[in-house]
C-alpha cells in the first residue's frame, strides 16, 4: 500500500542532522492492509531519563563536595546508584546539600522577619503543567512562574527544552519516576515541597501535561494546603489535546464522536491488566485516550472489543508526541497490539482509539472504507 510521509503540522523543525549520523536516520513503513506506521529512527530522549547526563548537570549543586570528594565524583556515584536501582544511596548523597540549602533559606527568612517590613513569611508552591513536550505550548503564566522560581522540582516528562527556561539562579532537583525506579516516593516529594516552602522558598513543581490530569497534582495540593502552604495551580495543555492537535485529530466531531474519555493505562498493582474497563468505555461514539498505556495495551484492546468496540476501529499510538522525536503507529484495533509491539515504542506513549482517528491526514486505509463510512456519518448528520 502507498504510504504518505510528512511531518506533523505545527511540529518544531528538528535540528540539522550531522553528516556523520545522517545515514542512520530513516523512515520506515510496515506494509499492512489495515495498519501503517510513520516511524523515525530512534533518537535521544527529549525528556530527563533517570541516568541521563543532563539530569546530573542540572542537579550538580545537590552533590556538593564532602569528605574531600568533588561534586562531579559525587554526581558520578549517584548516577551509578541510579543505574543499579540503589535509590537510597542516591538520596543519601544529596541530603547534606539539601540540608545546607534549607538552613540558608531559613536564615534568610529570619533576617527578613527582623527587618523593616516584617517579611520572613513562608514561601509558596506552584504546580505547573508544561504540556506534552513542545516548549511553545507553555502558557505565559507557566513561563513567568518558571523564570521566578527559587527551587524547581521536576518530573521525568518535563522536556529538556522547557527546563532550559529555568532562571540561572534557581536550583533544580529531579524527582521523576520511571518503571522500576522512583527517584523519590510521592510522600518524599510532599515533604520536600513542604520543607522548602516553609523555609520561605518560591517552589515550582514542574509536571508534564496538566498537573491535575493523571499527574497526582491533586494529592500534592491537598497535602500542602492542609499544612497551611499557599498553592497555585497553573494548568498545562494535557497530552490528549496537544498530541491530538499535532496529528489533526479532533477528539470530538459532529456525527462521529459525541464525547471523549481519558483512561489511565496503569494497573494499580503493577500487573498487565488495565486499571478499569467498563462497558461504556467501549462506546463507538466515544473517543478513548489512554495515558501510560503501553504495558497494558495487550490486555486493554481485547477487552474493548469484547465489550463491543468494533475490531476495525481506528487507533494510533504516539511516542514522545509534539517533540522532534515523535513517532506514530496507526492501525485498526484488531491489529493494533501487534503493530505497536513490532515498532518497539517506548514511554511516554499516548494512545487514541476511536473513529475520529481516521480524520487525521496521516491515517491511510487501503480499502478507504473506514474514512468513507465516517464521511457518510458526517454527511447524514449535517442534513438533519
Amino acid at each position: 500500500m502507498a504510504l504518505a510521509l510528512r511531518p506533523p503540522r505545527f511540529q518544531p523543525l528538528p535540528a540539522p542532522i550531522p553528516a556523520s549520523t545522517a545515514s542512520t536516520t530513516a523512515l520506515a513503513a510496515r506494509p499492512s492492509s489495515s495498519a501503517h506506521a510513520i516511524i523515525c529512527a530512534a533518537a535521544a530522549s527529549p525528556f530527563t531519563e533517570a541516568t541521563s547526563s543532563s539530569r546530573y548537570r542540572r542537579d550538580a549543586w545537590s552533590y556538593a563536595a564532602s569528605d574531600g570528594d568533588s561534586s562531579s565524583s559525587s554526581a558520578a556515584a549517584a548516577a551509578a546508584a541510579a543505574s543499579s536501582g540503589r535509590r537510597d544511596d542516591e538520596i543519601a548523597l544529596q541530603l547534606p546539600e539539601l540540608r545546607r540549602l534549607l538552613e540558608a533559606l531559613r536564615a534568610s527568612r529570619g533576617r527578613g522577619a527582623e527587618g523593616e517590613g516584617g517579611g520572613g513569611g513562608p514561601g509558596r508552591v506552584a504546580l505547573v503543567g508544561t504540556g506534552p513536550g513542545d516548549p511553545e505550548l507553555l502558557t505565559l503564566k507557566a513561563v513567568r512562574a518558571i523564570e521566578a522560581a527559587d527551587l524547581v522540582l521536576y518530573d521525568r516528562l518535563v522536556s529538556n527544552d522547557v527546563l532550559d527556561l529555568v532562571g540561572e539562579g534557581a536550583r533544580l532537583l529531579y524527582v521523576g519516576k520511571t518503571a522500576g525506579y522512583h527517584s523519590r516516593t510521592q510522600e518524599e516529594i510532599h515533604e520536600l515541597l513542604l520543607s522548602f516552602a516553609e523555609a520561605g522558598a518560591n517552589v515550582v513543581r514542574l509536571k508534564g501535561g496538566d498537573p491535575l490530569v493523571f499527574g497526582r497534582g491533586g494529592e500534592e495540593m491537598d497535602f500542602l494546603q492542609q499544612q497551611g502552604i499557599r498553592v497555585e495551580v497553573i494548568p498545562g495543555i494535557t497530552s490528549a489535546s496537544g498530541i491530538a492537535a499535532e496529528l489533526g485529530i479532533p477528539l470530538t466531531h459532529r456525527g462521529v464522536a459525541t464525547s471523549v474519555r481519558f483512561l489511565t493505562g496503569h494497573s494499580r498493582n503493577g500487573g498487565p491488566d488495565p486499571l478499569y474497563v467498563a462497558e461504556n468505555a467501549a462506546d463507538p461514539d466515544t473517543t478513548l485516550v489512554v495515558y501510560m498505556g503501553l504495558s497494558t495495551l495487550p490486555s486493554l484492546a481485547p477487552k474493548l472489543m469484547k465489550h463491543g468496540l468494533p475490531p476495525d476501529t481506528p487507533a494510533v499510538a504516539v511516542e514522545r508526541g509534539t517533540t522532534p522525536q515523535q513517532r506514530m503507529v496507526f492501525a485498526m484495533l484488531k491489529d493494533f497490539v501487534n503493530e505497536v509491539k513490532s515498532e518497539d515504542l517506548v514511554s511516554p506513549t499516548l494512545i487514541i482509539i476511536g473513529k475520529v482517528v481516521a480524520l487525521s491526514p496521516f491515517w491511510i486505509d487501503s480499502s478507504k472504507q473506514g474514512a468513507q463510512s465516517i464521511e457518510n456519518l458526517y454527511a447524514a448528520e449535517t442534513k438533519r
